[in-house]
């Protein structure tokens, strides 16, 4: 019941905790045990109700539902301390993560009077400041991080798609394009806590196929490890499910990852799957309990050297490993397994030594069929269309003009709204598409966006943000979170511009 050191709240001063919307915690940092220890509870019974105490104005359950409501705040609150006497706290509130039920509630020691001094009201407002502009910070940071890990995993990808697999650089290169994904779900994490209001919650359903495909094509690519066979299993009329993609494409090639290093010899087989599931009734698949109604399933199957029956009941505990290796951790498949369960879903993992293993991730769906999104490689990403490229980061302008005209695309850049409108006004080019950042100085993507419609009309536009999805107030235009890969800059144009 601890934070990924990665969180970076681990060893924070203060305590900080990840719980249910009824109050049992899911996760506690070191300081959080450290003060609360003896009144919380341990294991599965760890619940922060047992130190809320009775004077605050709302019960625990009350106080994180109105959370959900409104706009994340500094609250003070009582919480009864190891000595049973209860003290003064400034909490804070957030979602756990994109699409999370859960909550992150982080208690800062609220200041007191000191002898023969007065408290005041202001004493909280100057703390309420001090973490307001914390978090003004980290948005800041991770805005600016996700900016150039744009430019980053853009440049890597479109080498990568240019060199030879034996080149002798493809493996460094290769490290540096799981190294940026890494710092985005860092970033990813750092901009949850960090934002005030519940951007991403209505995000809509995404297609797990293309998460797979990607996820082969990375491994495929990949010139280490045993010889292995793959095949794919898809279901082409699968149904939506709510997730992030950039996570669980992580989640996936950890699993598969576990899967390649389970060959010790020989030619090694995984299969990926994917498959609709619908339940009448509620059932057990092995450690997983479902209740009846609609799943996705992917399951990922190795015919590697299995799992013993005593380590499989332990494979999702944090910081359980039985690789001997010291950069291993234990912690792969107990952060997958945080993942799919703060979406509501479950993993059930059958193996039998010598025979090889089965992971099946469920995860809720609707009964609705998503378009099958269409893949594009080599030739087919190319273009010949004029393309105006808007963002205030000139990293990224860079990294989007030498990826569009590498692959054919007539390209113009503005580093600021003014300036693609004073393109698009001026008359000497007409552009098919506009590719514009959200966030920017002075004129916003938005107000561009608006500017851009009532000028020319027919254009084409894809907006890209950090942010988990674009404000409400924009509406049917293409979206590509920040940071983008090459050909997921080069796909999204195609499918925007009406080209597959």
């Amino acid at each position: 019941m601890k934070f990924d050191d990665a969180s970076g709240l681990q060893n924070a001063s203060w305590p900080a905790f990840v719980v249910e919307p009824k109050g049992k915690i899911l996760r506690a940092n070191r300081n959080a045990l450290e003060t609360f220890a003896r009144k919380i509870g341990q294991g599965e019974n760890a619940d922060l109700a047992a130190v809320w105490e009775p004077s605050n104005p709302q019960k625990l359950e009350q106080f994180l539902d109105s959370s959900r409501n409104g706009s994340a705040a500094t609250v003070s609150v009582k919480l009864a301390g190891q000595n049973g006497s209860g003290a003064a706290w400034l909490a804070r509130v957030c979602p756990a993560g994109e699409n999370s039920q859960n909550f992150l509630i982080q208690f800062f020691p609220e200041p007191q009077a000191g002898p023969g001094d007065k408290a005041t009201a202001g004493d909280a407002q100057a703390q309420k400041q001090k973490l307001d502009c914390a978090l003004q910070l980290a948005r800041t940071v991770s805005h600016e991080f996700n900016n150039a890990l744009t430019s980053v995993l853009g440049h890597t990808s479109l080498i990568l798609s240019k060199i030879e697999p034996g080149h002798p650089w493809r493996r460094s290169l290769m490290e540096v394009e799981k190294s940026a994904a890494k710092a985005a779900e860092i970033s990813n994490d750092l901009a949850s806590f960090s934002r005030q209001d519940k951007e991403g919650q209505n995000k809509g359903g995404g297609n797990i196929n293309a998460v797979l495909q990607r996820c082969l094509e990375f491994f495929k690519r990949s010139p280490d490890g045993e010889p292995v066979t793959w095949a794919m299993q898809l279901e082409r009329t699968l149904y939506a499910c709510k997730f992030d993609e950039l996570k669980m494409q992580q989640a996936f090639l950890r699993v598969i990852e576990n899967s390649v290093q389970a060959f010790r010899s020989g030619q090694g087989r995984i299969i990926l799957q994917s498959r609709n599931v619908d339940l009448k009734e509620g059932t057990q698949d092995r450690n997983v309990k479902l209740a009846a109604g609609s799943y996705v399933c992917v399951e990922i199957s190795d015919n590697g050297c299995g799992i013993e029956p005593d380590v499989l009941p332990r494979i999702f505990e944090p910081f359980f490993t039985t690789k001997r290796d010291k950069k291993h951790r234990g912690i792969g498949l107990a952060w997958v397994y945080g993942i799919v369960t703060n979406l509501g879903g479950g993993v059930a993992v059958s193996s039998q030594p010598g025979q090889g293993t089965s992971l099946r991730i469920y995860l809720p769906a609707e009964k609705r069929i998503l378009r099958e999104t269409p893949q594009f490689s080599g030739e087919e990403l190319r273009g010949t269309h004029s393309v105006l490229f808007v963002d205030d980061e000139q990293l990224v302008l860079t990294m989007g003009q030498t990826i569009l005209a590498e692959h054919g695309y007539k390209v113009e850049t503005a580093s600021s709204g003014k300036q693609a409108l004073n393109l698009i006004s001026g008359g000497k080019e007409t552009f098919d598409l506009v590719v514009t950042d959200l966030v920017m100085p002075g004129m916003t993507g938005r107000e561009l966006v608006e500017q851009i419609q009532k000028l020319a009309p027919g254009t084409r536009i894809i907006c890209t943000s950090g942010y988990p999805w674009p404000p409400p107030q924009i509406k049917n235009l293409a979206f590509l979170k920040k940071p983008f890969s090459a050909q997921e800059l080069l796909s999204k144009i195609k499918l925007t511009l009406g080209d597959a």
